[in-house]
């Protein structure tokens, strides 16, 4: 009884062997085939954190992709997931939104491995440009612009109301005055910031520049229609962004001209405020002279308004009584044009 038992229990133990032996090929085969279908599965795996640079987030920037397949792995990398976010700004995606543009990009998620965090964070590099910077643009375009002698010019200030915010990529700027711009006083620009040359922001400043330049001054009150001497002027250094346009800066220019007015001392003299003194007034006698291809042709006449040097004015010649316009030569003579 007992041997018949023992032949039993080791006729048993080598049908389990067996039994084990013949599935051990099974397990293998179905090993292999669990590996090979994981092998040929795409794997993608989202970032927590990621930077872009460009104005769309495209899935290789923010995501770890494996794929056997070189054309498919460059097309997910190539997918625009969304919008970036501005310059220096974060955006966040959930898994649910990377599954939707996936499908929307005819990808099958079944072949698809994907590892999402809860949120996924994607930051906007940028490039900030100081107010300091951007005085120094400025400063140096006027210093290149500016059409006076640079030892007479002085820039006051130079206001930039903010820093700028821009994406990263190849930056250039323009400096953009107002047209007719004469670079005296207080001067509104303009400063564009391109990237990659796509515009990106315009930035305001104000400039302040002051021009020193010599200018005729009265020494002491003068008289209506007083004729102007040296002792009556003096030549001082002033801001010509704070006078008109029309001020004086020669002394020769004031010289043996008179005043249309009284004037007090001290003050800037300005072109509408001297005159040249006429030379002929009305009832003066004088010599008219007429020329024309070699001939010259002269006759008495009689002024019939005053002039000055170079002004055409009313003569009546005295012979034929006929009055014509002459222009003066001095105190004695006018000519007559043909």
């Amino acid at each position: 009884m007992t041997m018949m038992y023992s032949r039993f229990k080791v006729q048993s133990s080598k049908l389990f062997s067996g039994f084990i032996v013949g599935l051990l090929p099974l397990f293998i085969l179905l090993g292999i085939s669990g590996y090979l279908f994981a092998a040929g599965m795409t794997a993608i795996r989202l970032l927590e954190k990621a930077e872009v640079e460009k104005d769309k987030i495209r899935l290789g920037e923010i995501a770890r992709i494996k794929c056997e397949d070189p054309e498919l792995a460059k097309e997910l990398r190539a997918i625009v997931i969304g919008k970036a976010p501005l310059p220096g700004r974060t955006r966040q995606i959930d898994e649910q939104y990377i599954r939707l543009r996936l499908k929307q990009n005819a990808i099958d998620l079944s072949q698809i491995s994907l590892h999402v965090p809860r949120k996924v964070e994607v930051f906007r590099g940028f490039v900030e440009i100081s107010k300091e910077k951007i005085k120094k643009i400025v400063l140096d375009f006027i210093h290149q612009k500016i059409p006076w002698n640079r030892s007479r010019v002085r820039v006051k200030d130079v206001r930039v109301n903010r820093n700028v915010i821009l994406p990263k990529g190849k930056i250039t700027y323009e400096v953009i005055l107002p047209k007719n711009t004469d670079f005296l006083g207080t001067i509104p620009l303009s400063v564009i910031f391109r990237v990659n040359r796509h515009f990106q922001k315009r930035v305001w400043a104000t400039v302040s520049i002051e021009m020193l330049a010599e200018v005729v001054i009265t020494r002491r009150p003068l008289r209506r229609y007083q004729l102007i001497t040296e002792d009556d002027i003096r030549l001082q250094k002033m801001d010509l962004a704070e006078l008109p346009s029309n001020i004086i800066t020669s002394c020769e220019e004031v010289l043996g001209k008179r005043t249309k007015s009284a004037i007090n001392a001290n003050v800037v003299l300005r072109s509408d405020l001297v005159e040249l003194p006429p030379l002929v007034r009305r009832g003066d006698v004088v010599l008219m002279i007429a020329e024309s291809d070699g001939l010259k042709i002269t006759a008495l006449g009689e002024v019939r308004e005053r002039g000055r040097r170079g002004e055409r004015i009313r003569v009546v010649n005295l012979d034929s009584k006929r009055e014509i316009y002459a222009r003066v030569l001095d105190s004695k003579t006018v000519k007559v044009d043909f």
